[in-house]
């Protein structure tokens, strides 16, 4: 007489970071449209920017599983998008829509700096954590002379010393022509 075997497929809840993710997302969606809704919030308003971050937000967490050497591009570019969207944010949120004139220096080079710090920190690579301190470092840089002088200087936002300023300058610059112009000079002979 043949055994039989009787074989029991169990299946077991697993965990499935693709379900917690996308079911994350719908019930934070949803909680969003719902005080939206309950409050008169025109949340469609805020929310496009996280259309934007939610690839680059992706990008970073596929970076960071992928074992081959593609994780570092997808880190910086995950990096990248992402910083695109939380500068949209910012501007779609306070109107500051001016601040692109030098907010373009923390998407690049400062976001790729921090997706190479992000990376290298996690993958224990020093040398990309460095390029990556010294990128951030720069970007920086670049965007708090950019906001001192497009906005304090010039004053793109119509605030600062833009208005005054340029005004103040060319009336000194005028003084100071015509009092040097009237100042006897030394003749040489």
């Amino acid at each position: 007489m043949e055994e039989l075997k009787v074989t029991k497929e169990t299946k077991q809840p697993g965990f499935r970071l693709g379900n917690l993710l996308f079911g994350s997302a719908l019930v934070i969606a949803g909680a969003l449209f719902l005080l939206g809704n309950l409050f008169d919030i025109r949340v469609g308003h805020f929310i496009w920017p996280f259309f934007v971050m939610a690839p680059g937000a992706i990008l970073l967490f596929l970076a960071l599983v992928v074992e081959d050497p593609a994780g570092e591009p997808m880190a910086m570019v995950g990096s990248l998008i992402t910083m695109v969207g939380l500068v949209l944010f910012y501007q779609n949120v306070t109107g500051h829509w001016e601040s692109w004139s030098y907010a373009w220096a923390l998407v690049a080079p400062t976001s790729i700096g921090l997706g190479q710090l992000f990376y290298g920190g996690l993958k224990n690579r020093p040398n990309l954590v460095q390029s990556g301190k010294n990128l951030v470092k720069v970007g920086v840089g670049i965007f708090l002379v950019g906001a001192f002088f497009f906005e304090l200087i010039i004053g793109v936002s119509g605030f600062g010393r833009g208005r005054l300023f340029w005004p103040l300058a060319l009336i000194a610059f005028g003084l100071y022509l015509l009092v040097r112009n009237l100042i006897p000079r030394g003749r040489k002979v």
